[in-house]
C-alpha cells in the first residue's frame, strides 16, 4: 500500500526530496525533547554542520558576484544574510513551525514562532540534506530559498574612486587598463565643465563630464562600470 510522504509539502518549498524521511524528521526536533536522555535524536548536530553549508554557500556567492568588494564590505553582506534573524525568516516563509518537534513546555511557551529555534531548523535542515546528498545539493538550495535576499545585494562600487575600481575590475578580466583623454572643455574659466572618455581594448569607450579633469575621468570610469553592470547606475545618477 502506498505511504504518503508526511513532509512532502516541505519538501516541495525546499526543492528537495529527502531519501530517508526520518533525516528531516530529525532535522524538525528541538533538543527540549530529550528529557534528560542524550540518546533522542535532534537537531543540534545538524545545526552544527548546516551552519558552516550555509556560510560556505553564501560566501561563495558573494565572492563570485562582488569581485571589487573589499573584505569588510563582503563581511558586512555576508553577516546580513547568514544570521539568526534571517534564518528564522526563511523558516516562516517554509512554514516549518508547525512541523517542529518540541517539547510540550517549550511548544506552549511559543517555541514554534522564535527566532531561534526557527532559525537552528533550518540550518539543520540544510545540514540534513548535505549529508544526504552532498555540498552541491544543499548549495543550491540556499541559493533558491535565499533567492530574494541574494536578489537585494545588487551590485554596487565598493571602491571610493572609480577610476581604481576600474583598473581593479580590467585586471581581474585580464584587459588592458583603462586609457583617459579629455574630449573636450566648455564653459567659463571660473565654472569649466570638462568630458573625459575613458577606453579599454575589447570594450566600447564610455564618456562623463565633471567639473575638473579628474571628475571628468571618475565619471567616465563610473559610466563603463554601470554599463558593464559592476554598480548601481543610482549609485552616480
Amino acid at each position: 500500500m502506498f505511504k504518503a510522504r508526511k513532509y512532502k509539502d516541505l519538501e516541495q518549498k525546499l526543492g528537495y526530496k529527502f531519501k530517508r524521511e526520518q533525516s528531516l524528521e530529525c532535522a524538525l526536533t528541538h533538543a527540549s525533547v530529550r528529557g534528560g536522555k542524550p540518546v533522542r535524536a535532534d537537531n543540534e548536530r545538524l545545526e552544527f554542520v548546516g551552519d558552516r553549508v550555509l556560510g560556505l554557500a553564501i560566501a561563495g556567492f558573494l565572492n563570485a558576484t562582488f569581485p571589487l568588494a573589499k573584505e569588510g564590505e563582503l563581511a558586512r553582506r555576508y553577516n546580513s544574510l547568514v544570521r539568526g534573524e534571517t534564518c528564522a525568516r526563511i523558516g516562516r516563509d517554509l512554514q516549518i513551525g508547525p512541523r517542529l518537534v518540541l517539547s510540550d513546555a517549550e511548544s506552549s511557551s511559543g517555541g514554534r514562532d522564535k527566532d531561534t529555534i526557527l532559525a537552528d531548523a533550518v540550518e539543520a535542515i540544510l545540514g540534513a540534506i548535505f549529508v544526504e546528498a552532498g555540498f552541491d545539493t544543499a548549495r543550491d538550495v540556499v541559493l533558491r530559498l535565499w533567492a530574494d535576499l541574494l536578489t537585494d545585494q545588487k551590485p554596487q562600487m565598493v571602491a571610493a574612486d572609480p577610476k581604481t575600481a576600474l583598473q581593479e575590475w580590467a585586471q581581474g578580466r585580464g584587459l588592458s587598463l583603462p586609457q583617459y583623454s579629455v574630449v573636450s572643455r566648455e564653459g567659463p574659466d571660473h565654472a569649466p565643465m570638462f568630458t573625459a572618455e575613458v577606453r579599454i581594448k575589447s570594450l566600447d569607450p564610455a564618456r562623463g563630464e565633471g567639473a575638473s579633469k579628474r571628475l571628468a575621468e571618475q565619471a567616465a570610469a563610473a559610466s563603463l562600470l554601470e554599463r558593464e553592470g559592476v554598480i548601481e547606475r543610482s549609485r552616480h545618477g
